[in-house]
């Protein structure tokens, strides 16, 4: 929601509702900007939160914050990994101060994406090999960004994450949390009412005026790249949800059939009803594994809101979660007892486990068992399995043959 451009599709608070409370952090950034990362998001949310670190506004002619107003800040969303970077310390500024010179800025991150997964890995190897023994080798991103941290510091990724762990209110995640009185409240309902609910939000997308929003956005600012083969659905406004899914669409109309279109048009529909909700099921996951199942002396109390029912919103969730915030202004405890979840202290999330069945790097106690657990995983098993069998049948059948014609371990290759 930070770029300007596809309202729609980024569910941006309409004009009316912004009138009514005041909005931060909305439409300000140019879509063609790719460098936008989540350091900047924080720095420019905690300048606007905290008085003490508003100094760059003030330059800007902004001479108060949210705190300094004598007002709660409030954050909508969205995106959990962008949350996590506001209330603990987590990342890492490796900016230097922005360039004055002409023409478009390079992020180094995004150059070093471009080199071949196996290369990257080797390279982190060479000068972070703690990290790299962290992170599995096909993620470009995290090799890239902690490739990144040591060219642009000097100082190893993990070695900063281990400072900042270290620290006063540090924890196995991460460093301590920025604002100690905090708290979450996290708005879940029954899957299926979810599902029918995210469902029906496309299509009131598509009423509202998406496909006009899409042509346009496409035609400024994508139609280009396209032509000339350089389209990047990876970084940017380009990554959001909704806009790849019309790809196809957008490029072939008024090049194909009505009908080609037309089938087109509701593929993209489909797509995007199918990945918001997998989205939708990914946040929930993170809230519970990164929030309630989070290790560590400082996490925010986390108060769960049923929304399944809209019918009861009034009931369920307006009052509870005013009574909750006054209770925090007030300091005193809240009525609602806050949601907790059991967490296996001595699970290891960077343990590494090969599977050679299925030729795959596992990174994570939880993943592993889950991976052993998996359709691909069970079916190479019992792929095995069969193999073995016929192997046995076979060597009894032979006991009395030519010895010299089996393998000379006496074993068989799968």
């Amino acid at each position: 929601q930070v770029y300007k451009g596809l309202d729609i599709i980024t569910n941006k608070v309409s004009p009316q509702e912004q009138r009514l409370c005041r909005h931060h952090m909305i439409s300000f950034v140019d879509p063609l900007v790719s460098n936008y990362t989540v350091v900047d998001f924080r720095d420019k949310a905690v300048a606007l939160i905290s008085f003490h670190a508003a100094a760059c506004l003030a330059e800007q002619g902004h001479i108060e914050d949210i705190f300094a107003r004598d007002k709660i800040p409030i954050v909508v969303g969205g995106t959990n990994y962008y949350i996590e970077s506001l209330l603990w310390k987590v990342l890492i500024n490796t900016k230097e101060k922005p360039s004055t010179a002409p023409g478009p800025v390079s992020d180094r991150k995004v150059e070093l994406e471009q080199l071949d997964s196996a290369e990257l890995h080797r390279r982190l190897s060479q000068v972070d090999p703690e990290m790299a023994a962290k992170l599995h080798p096909h993620d470009k991103r995290k090799v890239a960004r902690s490739l990144q941290v040591f060219e642009e510091t000097g100082i190893p990724h993990s070695e900063i994450l281990h400072q900042q762990q270290e620290e006063e209110g540090g924890g196995p995640l991460g460093g301590p949390l920025k604002y100690p009185h905090s708290c979450i409240l996290w708005l879940h309902a029954d899957q299926a009412a979810l599902d029918a609910r995210l469902e029906k939000r496309v299509d009131d997308m598509v009423a509202a005026g998406l496909l006009e929003e899409l042509r346009d956005f496409h035609r400024r600012y994508n139609q280009e790249k396209v032509a000339e083969n350089r389209q990047d659905y990876q970084h940017g406004i380009f990554q959001s949800i909704g806009f790849k899914e019309f790809h196809e669409y957008l490029i072939s109309e008024g090049n194909c059939s009505p009908e080609t279109s037309a089938l087109l048009l509701q593929k993209g529909i489909q797509a995007l009803k199918q990945v918001t909700k997998r989205y939708a099921r990914r946040q929930n996951k993170w809230v519970r594994n990164r929030f309630l199942k989070r290790p560590g002396p400082n996490v925010p109390p986390v108060y769960g809101l049923e929304v399944s029912d809209l019918l009861r919103w009034e009931e369920d969730v307006l009052k509870p979660a005013l009574e909750i915030v006054e209770s925090f202004i007030q300091g005193r405890e809240p009525p609602a007892e806050p949601l907790r979840m059991e967490h296996d202290e001595q699970e290891n999330k960077r343990s590494h486990r090969v599977c050679e069945l299925c030729d795959r790097l596992i990174i994570g106690d939880r993943e592993w068992a889950a991976h052993t657990r998996s359709k691909s995983h069970l079916h190479h098993l019992k792929k095995r399995r069969k193999l073995e069998a016929s192997s046995n049948a076979k060597g009894t059948v032979g006991d009395g043959g030519d010895a010299g014609t089996s393998d000379e371990d006496g074993s068989l290759p799968l």
